[in-house]
């Protein structure tokens, strides 16, 4: 409702409008109905939903790190028959098209995949269409793609033919079948009015087993109950369980590094190892082959076990038996649990025993992370260089 109020100053009236709110409607109860405006002192106070944290068990269903996919190519599409006829024109000739090729199924790496659980265990293409009259041709069937995560290897009766390593790139798994010819495709002087015409061939049929390998620029290589997890907690946002019991990790995790010059270093936290995993034995090949693709190792070493350099020699013996050359990487030793007394005393024992740099820290108090933080980036910028002397492009995040 709008009344006018009449104000005078001095000789000359000024009209104001005034607005009368009528009351708002009343529930059962007697309450009043709740309703949003645009005003901030009546809108509804409203939380903005945090994301749920999801536990390592049910991870474990949607992290997917090999898939068996069947893949067929569309079936191309048949010729035309048709005959051209027109008034005073009876006997125009044979005018039917070819018929369109079937689409492909392509696999193509997409960085914001993380996992191949969202790939189906089938694809097909799209099927051409057929040939139409007056020769026209029929529409191609387009490309299925799928996107798979970078990584990601793609073996075909255990023989890898593509290696998706890059952002981009794409493999072509199944071809599409070719479209059948029309009619008009057999007029000859000897055959003036054909009526052949040849059905779409099928397309490409290929079982094909992808396999995910994570791709990062450092690796956290170490025993259960070593630190690895509170340590990637720790230098970065990743949220990896953490627990008092072994194998707590079940997946890999990856965690990224931010430096003041805007360079991001992936960190990559690989499952537990124990003695004889390159023969499959615990968690066993399920994960050490996550480490192929780091760049340089960071060795988590617990330093309050009697003879932590022990630990060390057996988990480059696991990365030598599984690939010759692994444990020869660019690399770092992690004394992790610097805070507990033991850990002091065999620090120095564990620098005599080993060559490599070591480095004594406390994932859990925070202490000497600095150290470590610089030492990632040393070995980041050597990678770099190496890459760029190669002629190649080293990996971005």
């Amino acid at each position: 409702m709008l009344a006018r109020c009449c104000a005078v100053l001095g000789s000359r009236p000024l009209w104001k409008p005034v607005v009368l709110l009528s009351p708002a409607p009343l529930r059962a109860g007697g309450r009043p109905v709740a309703f949003s405006t645009t005003c901030v002192r009546c809108s509804k106070n409203r939380r903005l939903r945090q994301k749920r944290i999801v536990s390592e068990r049910k991870l474990t269903r949607y992290f997917v790190d090999h898939r068996k996919v069947r893949v067929v190519g569309g079936q191309g599409g048949a010729g035309g028959r048709s005959f051209y006829s027109e008034p005073r024109k009876i006997f125009g000739g044979p005018d039917g098209g070819n018929g369109g090729d079937g689409g492909h199924v392509i696999l193509k790496a997409d960085q914001q995949m993380k996992s191949l659980s969202s790939v189906l265990p089938f694809y097909q293409g799209f099927h051409g269409e057929r040939g139409g009259i007056k020769n026209c041709y029929g529409a191609n069937g387009a490309s299925l793609y799928v996107k798979v995560p970078v990584g990601t290897l793609v073996k075909e009766d255990g023989k890898v033919v593509a290696d998706l390593s890059k952002h981009g790139e794409e493999y072509v798994a199944a071809y599409g079948g070719a479209g059948g010819k029309g009619n008009r495709f057999f007029l000859s002087n000897e055959n003036r009015s054909p009526a052949t015409f040849t059905p779409g061939e099928p397309g490409q049929e290929r079982v094909l087993h992808l396999e995910l390998k994570t791709t990062a620029h450092a690796g956290l290589v170490g025993f259960p109950n070593a630190g690895k997890s509170s340590l990637l907690r720790a230098i970065s946002r990743a949220r990896p369980a953490v627990a008092a019991y072994p194998f707590t990790t079940l997946n890999p995790h990856v965690g990224i590094v931010h430096y003041h010059d805007y360079e991001q270093v992936a960190v990559a936290d690989i499952p537990g190892l124990i003695k004889g995993a390159h023969q499959n034995r615990g968690l066993g090949m399920a994960f050490l082959r996550h480490i192929e693709r780091c760049r340089f190792l960071l060795y988590v070493v617990d330093l309050s076990v009697p003879q932590p350099w022990i630990q060390l020699e057996d988990l480059k013996y696991e990365l030598e038996q599984y690939q010759k050359g692994l444990s020869e990487r660019p690399c770092v030793v992690i004394g992790n649990k610097i805070d507990l007394a033991e850990s002091r005393i065999n620090l120095p024992l564990l620098k005599e025993h080993i060559a490599d740099r070591v480095i004594a820290l406390s994932a859990l108090t925070g202490h000497n992370l600095e150290e470590l933080l610089f030492c990632l980036r040393e070995l980041y910028d050597a990678y770099v260089k190496t890459e760029q002397s190669r002629g190649e492009s080293p990996v971005k995040w």
